[in-house]
């Protein structure tokens, strides 16, 4: 089997953290993406689901049903008014 080279940028300190619970586990990252990615492949899929029911996106859900929101007409309109201050 040959192999190949995958370069990601990550935030450091997830990379930190992520490397401690692997290393826990016995495993480094490269072999612990590998696990991932394999998974992936056997499943089609994604080895875990997705959960947008997190509490920032509960929050958005709730200001959008509410009305609590601010359209714009435009994208410079919508960014002028995030960047005011």
């Amino acid at each position: 089997m040959s192999e190949s080279r995958i370069n990601v940028r990550i935030d450091k300190e997830l990379k930190e953290e992520a490397d401690k619970v692997y290393k826990e586990m016995g495993m480094n990252l490269s072999t612990a993406i590998t696990v991932f990615l394999k998974q992936s492949v056997n499943d089609q899929s994604m080895p875990f689901k997705p959960n947008l029911n997190n509490a920032a996106n509960i929050q958005a859900r709730k200001e959008v049903e509410s009305g609590e929101t601010e359209q714009f007409d435009n994208v410079e309109d919508w960014w002028m008014d995030l960047n005011e201050d």
